[in-house]
Order: structure tokens, then sequence, then C-alpha cells
């Protein structure tokens, strides 16, 4: 009898260690395509034609837990109610779809949902624009389900830097360190994903609790500002924290930067959001790489980077966040949420174990939230809610 494939053990392996994955946009895009309509974007069917996400596709890709991100933009005039719009999104879709969806608040309802065969449901908000400057509001996300904020989207926010922003407060200000000190009383987790590599360094040396990077790479393998340097990973065993690498071709190959960037300005000449995915943006996406080809990432290019980020951080502080529903373009192999298992398989192939690969799908994401529920369990004896303003803390 011949030896299982390595695809085939990846699908065995995730039945038992299902992917919990770090950030997928479904929400956004169901707002862009259909105003949250979902009978006329019914997940629960194929949705191939118009979205990297449906219930058929995370089955197959072996998906136990997913933090959905309710991201809004943050050029919005008022962001706070759209973000709630958002989690409204994914309420709604926990509703519709009971036996496929379980709500998630913590590690323990995690661990519930993989032993019922449901995919755990978890909230992320990306980018500290959604709560306004007010720890209120943070408190407000929080009861409502968020369970991670990711502290800047692509621009900075008053007190906290972007990676892909100018320096505006050199890292954290004083009301940002106040903000993640909340969020580690909360049990909220604090997401590094899209800030500057000095408001890690900052958001590192104010928490008392583990980090996430819900999407990011590794800036080493690919050095674009988005991903996350060394001397950043060595940190997290240290602090605990989960870098959850991310499939954005634009942000694992170093050839797909400056393409990325052409295909974004063509959007923005024909008077679209270089980050649109409407049929209108794919359409015009298409043509311009019909007339300029496009680098392709691949699975082995995420493993590339995972290799990498593993021999920096260890294998206790790495997980998968694909950010897809968020990116036009994504790796062969990696084309939709089915296609965790191709990744999983190339991992085999390069020698990784399987107990090391139950780690990085399933085991230190729950590890993680379980850490910071344990941190704000402490914390709570000895401090109430700040209700520290940016104008108290930074003038």
């Amino acid at each position: 009898m011949s030896s299982p494939s390595p695809l085939d053990r990846a699908r065995e392996l995730l039945r038992e260690f299902p992917v919990a994955d770090g950030h997928n946009d479904l929400p956004w895009a169901l707002r862009e395509q259909s105003r949250y309509d979902l009978d006329a974007r019914d997940v629960a069917t194929d949705q191939s034609a118009h979205l990297h996400t449906d219930l058929p596709r995370l089955r197959e890709g072996g998906v136990g837990a997913q933090f959905w991100s309710v991201y809004v933009p943050a050029d919005l005039p008022d962001p706070v109610p759209a973000t709630l719009e958002q989690i409204d999104c994914v309420r709604q879709m926990l509703a519709r779809y009971p036996r496929e969806l379980a709500p998630a608040l913590t590690a323990a309802d995690m661990e519930a949902a993989r032993a019922e065969g449901r995919i755990a449901s978890l909230m992320g908000a990306e980018g500290g624009h959604s709560i306004a400057c007010s720890l209120g509001t943070l408190r407000g996300l929080y009861a409502l389900g968020v369970r991670y904020l990711t502290l800047t989207h692509n621009d900075n926010v008053p007190w906290a830097d972007s990676a892909t922003d100018e320096p505006g407060v050199g890292g954290l200000s004083a009301f940002g360190r106040e903000v993640v000190r909340e969020m580690n009383r909360l049990g909220m987790l604090v997401d590094l994903s899209h800030v500057a590599a000095t408001t890690m360094r900052d958001a590192l040396d104010a928490t008392s609790a583990p980090v996430i990077f819900s999407h990011s790479s590794s800036r080493a393998v690919c050095d674009h500002p988005r991903n996350i340097p060394d001397d950043v990973l060595e940190r997290l065993p240290a602090n605990g924290g989960v870098a959850m690498v991310t499939f954005v071709p634009k942000f694992v190959l170093r050839a797909a930067v400056d393409w990325t960037a052409a295909a974004d300005e063509n959007l923005r000449a024909h008077g679209l959001h270089h980050l649109d995915t409407t049929p209108e943006a794919m359409r015009l996406h298409r043509a311009f790489e019909e007339r300029h080809p496009r680098p392709v990432a691949t699975t082995a290019t995420v493993a590339d980077h995972l290799d990498h980020m593993r021999e920096v951080a260890g294998i206790d502080h790495l997980g998968i966040g694909g950010d897809y529903d968020g990116t036009a373009f994504t790796p062969d192999g990696l084309n939709d949420v089915s296609g965790y298992p191709h990744l999983v398989a190339e991992l085999l192939d390069r020698g990784w174990s399987e107990p090391d690969l139950a780690k990085l799908t399933w085991q230190n994401a729950v590890r993680v939230l379980g850490a910071a529920e344990d941190v704000a369990r402490d914390l709570g004896t000895t401090r109430g809610p700040s209700n520290a303003t940016i104008a108290d803390l930074d003038g």
C-alpha cells in the first residue's frame, strides 16, 4: 500500500487541528457587493464568482475558526457607525448559518466549536480609527464581541503610527500606550499588523499581554513596511505573542510590490480606491494584467516566510492570517479559503512535523487568546476602566 500524499496528510491533520485564521474581510466585501444582502451573496452556496469565501470552501479548506474583520476605511467621515454595521453583518451571518458558524468570544468557545464541528466566529476591528480616540468606544466594541483591535490601518491615527504613512507621533503616544493598557485590562488582543515598526516596539514595551499580528509576513524575506522586522519577531517568545503569516502577494513576493503599485495607480486613475474589489475594479485589474503580466506568488512563497519566521521566533509564535476578500490577488495554490491544505502540504514536504503544524494552524491562536483572558482576569483585581482622554494624555 502506498503512503498517503502530503496533501492527504494535510487534510487529515486539519480535520483534528483546523485552521484558526486571523483575518478575513468578508464583511466589507458583503457591504461593497450587496450592501449586506445575504440573499444576494448567500455564502452557504458557491460564491467563487464573487468572493474568496463561502461556507463550502471554508469546509474544504479545513477552517475551524475565523476572525472576521469588521474593517472600515479610515477616511470615512464617521467610522464608528460603519464599524457597528460591520459587527451587525457578522451577527447576521451567525444567525443565518447557526449549523456552520458558532459565535466565539473566548479560547474555550473556540475549542467548543471545534468539538461541535462548527467554525468558531470571532471579530477583529482593523484600525484604531474605529474607536474615534475614545476608550469608552473601545469598551463598547469589546462588549459587542470584538476580540482584537489593529492599532492602525494604512493611515496614522492621532495616537499611533502606521507602517504606510509618514511618522506622526514616533510610534505610540501616551494615549496610545493607555489604549494598549485598556485592551490588556479587557482581554482584547493588541494587533500589530499595519503598524509602523516603531509602534510595534512601543506596544511590546507597553503591553502586559501577548500581542498578535493578524496578517503580516517577514520583512527579511520581502522588504515591505507591512511586514515584521526580525528584531520584533525575536521579541515574541518573551511576550508570548503570535505572528500570523499573510498571503497577499505584494507583501510576500518582492517582484509583486512594484507591479501592485502600478495596478493600484491604474485604479485611482479611473476614480476608484486602490483597495476596491468590486466587479468594476476587478475588470480594470484584469485589463491591466493583460497589458502588464502579474508576478505570481505561490504556496512556496508563503512557506518561505514561515520557514524564516519559525527560525527567528520559534514554532510557538506562528499562525495564519490569509486576508481573503481583502486583497484583489492571491498566490497560486492559495486562491481562496479552500487552499490552506496546500500550504500545510508544502510545509510537510519541507519537513515540518505534524505537532508543529498543529501549533501553526490551531493551538497557537487558541493559546494567545486564552493568555490575554488570563492577563485580563489578573488586571481586573487591581485596575478599573480608564476614562483618560487623548487631550488628558497627549495635550
